[in-house]
C-alpha cells in the first residue's frame, strides 16, 4: 500500500511502542505504557475488525478456578503455584474491576456452582472429600472457606444432589467491558488499527521493522499480546483451543442466576439476563480443536444442545438463536509467558482460559518490562 506524506508522519514515523493485539492484554499494556510514558506514541495493530482472540468471544465469567480445575492443577503444580495463579487471577479481575467500574462492566457477583454428572460418581466424591484440603490451599488468600456444598436449587436433571458453591465469582458482560476499554484507549491518544495482520518482524540495531499485510514500518519497542494465536513464536509453549459457544433465545420465568462449570469444566453456562450462554466440549475432539479457525462442529454442539436438554433446561421450552467460536491460548504449564524475547521484542500469552481474570494483570506486567 502506498502511504502519503500526512500517512507516514503522523501513523508510522517515530513510533515507540507497538502492540500486536486489541484484547484485553493488549489494551492493558497500552494503558500501563502510557502512564509510564506519558508523551510516547504507541499504536496497537489488530489483525480482525474487533479483537480476534477471545476478549470479546468469552462468555463473560468473573472466576478463578473451580474446585476439580484446581484439584486437576495440583496434580501438576505445587501448592505454592496454585496458590500465585489463584492470585493472579483475583489481582487480575480487581485490576479490571477498578479501572472500568463494576456497573459499567455490569458485574454481578451471583457466585460459581460446579455440576457433578451421575456418572462422574468417583470424580465427584473425590472433590467432596478434598474441599477441606483445597479451603485450606486458598485460606491464605480468601481468609476463609471458599468451596461449600450447597443442594441442587436450580431443577437440573441427571445430576448429583449437591453442587459446589464458591460465593467469590460473578459475570460481567464482555462487550461492554471492552468498549469500555477501547473508548479508554481512544482517550489516551493511542491508536488503533484494525484489519493489520503482522506477518514479520525483524530486529535492527535499535529498532524492530514491522512487517503487516499492508504497511512496513519501525518501531523502538514491539510487544506481542496474541495469545491463542502466538504458537509460532513461542516455539510451541502456547496452542491454541477453539471454545465453541452458543446462546439461546429469552426464556420465560428463567430461574438459574450464576456462573457454573460441569464436567471438570470443560462445559460452563451462565446466565445473560434471560438466555442461557452454553460453551466448551473441547474434551470431544482435542486434536481438532487444537486450530485457530473461528467454526463450529457438529459433534461438539450436537452435544451442548443435548445438555441442554437433559441437564440444564430440562423444564424449559428453549430455542438456540446464535453460535460462536473464540480461540485460548493454552499449554503444557498453567502460567503465562510475559517475557523480554530479544533486545526489543516481548510478549505477553498463555492465559489458558482465563484471561478476563488475568488479562489486566498480564497486559500490565508485559508494560513494566519495559
Amino acid at each position: 500500500m502506498q502511504l502519503s506524506y500526512w500517512e507516514l508522519k503522523n501513523w508510522f514515523s517515530k513510533v515507540d511502542y507497538t502492540i500486536v493485539g486489541s484484547g484485553i492484554v493488549g489494551i492493558h499494556c497500552a494503558l500501563q505504557l502510557r502512564e509510564k510514558f506519558p508523551t510516547s506514541k504507541i499504536i496497537i495493530l489488530e489483525k480482525g475488525i474487533l479483537p480476534q482472540g477471545a476478549s470479546t468471544k468469552n462468555a463473560g465469567f468473573a472466576c478463578f478456578g473451580s474446585i476439580s480445575e484446581i484439584i486437576d492443577d495440583l496434580k501438576s503444580h505445587s501448592e505454592e503455584e496454585v496458590i500465585q495463579l489463584v492470585q493472579k487471577r483475583i489481582s487480575g479481575l480487581k485490576l479490571l474491576r477498578n479501572r472500568l467500574g463494576d456497573s459499567v462492566i455490569d458485574f454481578k457477583p451471583y457466585g460459581g456452582y460446579e455440576l457433578f454428572l451421575q456418572k462422574d460418581e468417583s470424580f465427584f466424591n473425590e472433590c467432596i472429600q478434598k474441599l477441606p484440603f483445597i479451603n485450606d490451599v486458598l485460606r491464605p488468600i480468601f481468609k476463609t472457606d471458599v468451596f461449600v456444598k450447597e443442594a441442587d436449587r436450580f431443577n437440573f436433571k441427571n445430576i448429583f444432589e449437591y453442587l459446589i458453591f464458591n460465593p467469590f465469582e460473578g459475570q460481567i458482560d464482555t462487550g461492554n467491558m471492552m468498549q469500555a476499554l477501547l473508548k479508554e484507549v481512544a482517550s489516551k491518544n493511542i491508536l488503533i488499527l484494525n484489519q493489520q495482520n503482522v506477518t514479520n518482524y525483524q530486529e535492527l540495531e535499535n529498532q524492530v521493522e514491522v512487517v503487516t499485510n499492508e504497511i512496513t514500518f519501525k518501531t523502538n519497542k514491539l510487544l506481542f499480546a496474541t495469545n491463542g494465536f502466538a504458537g509460532e513464536l513461542t516455539q510451541g509453549k502456547v496452542q491454541p483451543a477453539r471454545a465453541q459457544v452458543l446462546i439461546t433465545k429469552p426464556i420465560h420465568n428463567l430461574g438459574i442466576r450464576g456462573t457454573f462449570h460441569l464436567d471438570q469444566g470443560y462445559y460452563y453456562f451462565r446466565n445473560i439476563e434471560n438466555r442461557i450462554l452454553f460453551g466448551g466440549g473441547r474434551n470431544l475432539d482435542f486434536e481438532g480443536e487444537t486450530t485457530t479457525e473461528l467454526h463450529q462442529t457438529k459433534i461438539i454442539q450436537d452435544k451442548l444442545e443435548e445438555l441442554l436438554k437433559t441437564v440444564i433446561l430440562p423444564n424449559y421450552q428453549f430455542e438456540v438463536e446464535h453460535r460462536w467460536s473464540g480461540i485460548m491460548g493454552v499449554g503444557n504449564y498453567k502460567s503465562p509467558i510475559v517475557e523480554q524475547m530479544s533486545q526489543n521484542v516481548y510478549c505477553g500469552v498463555r492465559l489458558g482460559g482465563m484471561g478476563v481474570a488475568i488479562g489486566s494483570l498480564i497486559g500490565k506486567e508485559l508494560a513494566d518490562l519495559i
